[in-house]
C-alpha cells in the first residue's frame, strides 16, 4: 500500500506525456475528417466563432485510459484468485460503453448537420434509455457480484463515520440515478474551453485519494490515469480550444466518476466533490421547470449555469478559473469529510 500512490502518480505522469504526444496527430485527423462541433445559435458571439472545431476529443482520453489501465492490471484480471483485481473491469466497462453511446450521439449530430440544418444527435429519449440500460448493468454488477466490491449495498455517512447497509433493492436504483445523473451533469459542464476537463480531473484526484485510504489500489491507479489523460486533453482544450470533448468524453467521464464513487462507498460525497457539474445539472432542471410553471419566464439568463455567467459579463477565462477554484476546494472538503 505504501507504494500504491507513488506508482499511481507516476503512471498518471506517463499517461499525460503519451496523450500529449499522440494528441497533435489525433487533432489533425479529426480536422481532415471534418468532424466539427455545432454551436447553438443563441450563444454569444465568442462561442459562435468555435463552430467547426474538431469534436469527439473524448477518444483522446478514453483510449489511453483503457489501454494503460487494462495493461497494468492484466495479470490481476486473468488470475482466477484475484477477484478484487477483476473489479477494475467495471469502471472500464462504464467508461467505454458510455463513450460509445456518446460517440454515436456525436456522430449522428455531425451526419445530420451535413445533410440539413438540424445538426442534432440522438433523441433525448433514446440517449436516456441507453444511459439507464448501461447504468443498470453497472449498478447490478456492483450490488450482486459476490466478493468483488468491498462497499456494495452500503453507504458511508459523512461526519458520523459509519457505514449503513441499504440492500440491493435500494442500492441498485440509487446507483442508476447517480450514474445517469452524473453522466449528464458532466455533459452539461462541457460548454467552455477547459471547464469539464479540469473539473473532472479534480474530482477523480479526490476519489483517487479516498480509494488509496481504503486500500483499493486498482481503483487508485485508474483514477490517476484518468487525471493524467484529462490533463493531456486540456493541453489541446485550453482557450482557444483546438479540440472539444464531445459527448464521447463527457458522458463517459461523468458515468465513470459516479461508478468510482459507488465503489468507494462514499457516494454521498459526490454532490460535494463534483459540486460544479451538480450545479450545472440543477440549473438546467430548475430552468426547464420554472419555464414550464411560469409559461415562458426564465430563472437564469441561460442554462447550463456557465452560460448564465457568460451572458452576465464574465469572460470565458474568468468562469473556467472561478468554477475550477470552487471545484478544487469542494474536492478538498470531500476528502476531508471522508477522513472523519
Amino acid at each position: 500500500m505504501t507504494t500504491g500512490l507513488p506508482f499511481a502518480l507516476t503512471v498518471a505522469g506517463i499517461t499525460f506525456i503519451l496523450c500529449v504526444i499522440w494528441g497533435s496527430p489525433f487533432v489533425e485527423v479529426l480536422r481532415r475528417l471534418k468532424i466539427g462541433k455545432l454551436i447553438r445559435a443563441e450563444l454569444v458571439e465568442s462561442q459562435q466563432k468555435k463552430m467547426g472545431t474538431p469534436t469527439m476529443g473524448g477518444i483522446m482520453i478514453i483510449l489511453p485510459v483503457f489501454l494503460v489501465t487494462l495493461g497494468l492490471n492484466l495479470v490481476s484480471v486473468i488470475r482466477p484468485t484475484t477477484i478484487v483485481g477483476r473489479s477494475v473491469l467495471l469502471p472500464l466497462f462504464v467508461l467505454v460503453s458510455f463513450a460509445l453511446l456518446g460517440a454515436i450521439d456525436d456522430w449522428e449530430g455531425i451526419q445530420r448537420s451535413r445533410g440539413g440544418p438540424v445538426g442534432q444527435g440522438l433523441s433525448a429519449r433514446t440517449k436516456f434509455a441507453g444511459q439507464f440500460v448501461l447504468a443498470g448493468i453497472a449498478a447490478a454488477t456492483i450490488s450482486l457480484y459476490e466478493g468483488g466490491f468491498q462497499f456494495a449495498n452500503e453507504v458511508f455517512v459523512p461526519l458520523l463515520g459509519i457505514s449503513v447497509p441499504i440492500g440491493p433493492l435500494l442500492f441498485i436504483p440509487v446507483a442508476m440515478i447517480l450514474i445517469v445523473g452524473m453522466s449528464n451533469a458532466v455533459n452539461f459542464t462541457d460548454g467552455l474551453d477547459g471547464l469539464a476537463g479540469i473539473i473532472t480531473a479534480s474530482a477523480f484526484a479526490a476519489y483517487g485519494v479516498i480509494a488509496f485510504l481504503q486500500g483499493q489500489i486498482f481503483l487508485v491507479q485508474m483514477c490517476f490515469i484518468l487525471v493524467g489523460a484529462c490533463f493531456a486533453f486540456l493541453w489541446y482544450n485550453a482557450l482557444p480550444a483546438k479540440l472539444f470533448m464531445g459527448d464521447t468524453g463527457s458522458l463517459a467521464l461523468g458515468a465513470t466518476l459516479a461508478t468510482v464513487a459507488l465503489m468507494t462507498g462514499q457516494w454521498l460525497l459526490l454532490p460535494i466533490i463534483a459540486i460544479v457539474p451538480v450545479a450545472e445539472l440543477v440549473s438546467v432542471i430548475l430552468q426547464v421547470s420554472y419555464f414550464k410553471l411560469t409559461k415562458g419566464q426564465r430563472l437564469f439568463r441561460m442554462s447550463p449555469l456557465h452560460h448564465h455567467f457568460e451572458l452576465s459579463g464574465w469572460s470565458e477565462t474568468q468562469i473556467v478559473q472561478r468554477f475550477w477554484l470552487v471545484g478544487l476546494l469542494a474536492a478538498m472538503i470531500g476528502v476531508a469529510l471522508a477522513l472523519i
